[in-house]
C-alpha cells in the first residue's frame, strides 16, 4: 500500500536507529525521502543507493540538525532537489546521561541544543514551503522520558518535554494552514544505540515496567510516523503518541 505516493519527506538522523527505520517505511510506501546524518557518510550513502533502487529518490544529506545555518542550507537544498517538502520528521537527538550534580553545563546545552534546538531550527525553516502549499505533517521523536521523567536523564527529559510543548504549540499557530504538528514518545526501543537494554538485571528491571513485557522495536515506532505522514491521520494534530507498550498507562 501506498500511503505516501507522491509525498516528499525529511528524516533528521535518518541513517540508523528509529530515523533508519522511519526512512525505510516511507521509502517502502511510496515516498521521496531527503534524510541527514552526521557521521559514516559510508553508511548513510549505502542506505540511499540500496533505497533508490526501489525507484524512489533517495537522497543522503551531511547536516547537522542542531546548526540553524545547516538546517537553513539543508532546507533549500531538498526543495531545489525535490520541488516541496509535505513531512519533516525531527528524529535528530542525544543523551548525556548522569545525575544533575554531575551534569556539566557545555554536557546540558549539547543535550538542549542537539534535541530541541534542532525541532526549532528544522521546523523555522519547512514551515515556510508548507505554509505556502497549505499542506504537511510535522513529526517530532519525543520521549517517554520527556513525559514521565527519570532520574540521571534531567538534560535529556528536559529536552523531550520541550518538544511536547514545542509541538502542540506549533499545531495551534498552523492548524489553519492544514499544517498537523504530533509527537512520537517512544518507550524502551532495542536499536544499536540501546543495547544496554536487554543486558544483565538492567533487562528485567526495565521488562517488569512494562504491560506487554518486552522492548519496542524501531520498525513499530516508523509505523506510528507512517500513520502520523499519512493521510490516515488527517484529522489529528497537537497529539503525542506514547509508543512504549503501556509503560505510560
Amino acid at each position: 500500500m501506498d500511503l505516501l505516493k507522491d509525498k516528499v519527506a525529511i528524516v533528521t538522523g535518518g541513517s540508523r536507529g528509529i530515523g533508519e527505520a522511519i526512512t525505510r517505511k516511507f521509502v517502502a510506501n511510496g515516498a521521496d525521502v531527503a534524510f541527514t546524518y552526521l557521521s559514516s557518510e559510508d553508511k548513510a550513502n549505502a542506505l540511499a543507493n540500496e533505497l533508490s533502487a526501489s525507484g524512489q529518490k533517495v537522497k543522503a544529506y551531511k547536516s547537522n540538525a542542531a546548526s540553524y545555518e545547516d538546517s537553513e542550507s539543508l532546507i533549500d537544498q531538498v526543495m531545489k532537489e525535490f520541488g516541496k517538502i509535505d513531512i519533516c520528521v525531527n528524529n535528530a537527538g542525544i543523551s548525556r546521561d548522569n545525575l544533575l550534580l554531575r551534569v556539566a553545563e557545555e554536557q546540558w546545552n549539547e543535550v538542549i541544543q542537539t534535541n530541541l534546538g534542532s525541532v526549532y531550527n528544522m521546523t523555522k525553516q519547512i514551515i515556510r514551503p508548507m505554509i505556502k502549499a497549505r499542506s504537511g505533517s510535522i513529526i517530532n521523536i519525543s520521549s517517554i522520558i520527556g513525559v514521565r521523567g527519570n532520574a540521571g536523564q534531567s538534560s535529556y527529559a528536559a529536552s523531550k518535554a520541550g518538544i511536547i510543548g514545542f509541538t502542540k504549540s506549533i499545531a495551534a499557530e498552523l492548524g489553519g494552514r492544514n499544517i498537523r504538528s504530533n509527537a512520537i514518545a517512544p518507550g524502551f526501543i532495542e536499536t544499536d544505540m540501546t543495547h544496554y537494554l536487554g543486558e544483565g538485571d538492567n533487562a528485567k528491571t526495565y521488562l517488569s515496567k512494562i504491560p506487554l513485557a518486552r522492548f519496542g522495536t524501531a520498525e513499530e515506532v516508523a509505523n506510528v510516523a507512517l500513520f502520523l505522514a499519512s493521510d490516515l491521520s488527517s484529522y489529528i494534530t497537537g497529539q503525542v503518541i506514547c509508543t512504549c507498550g503501556g509503560l505510560n498507562m
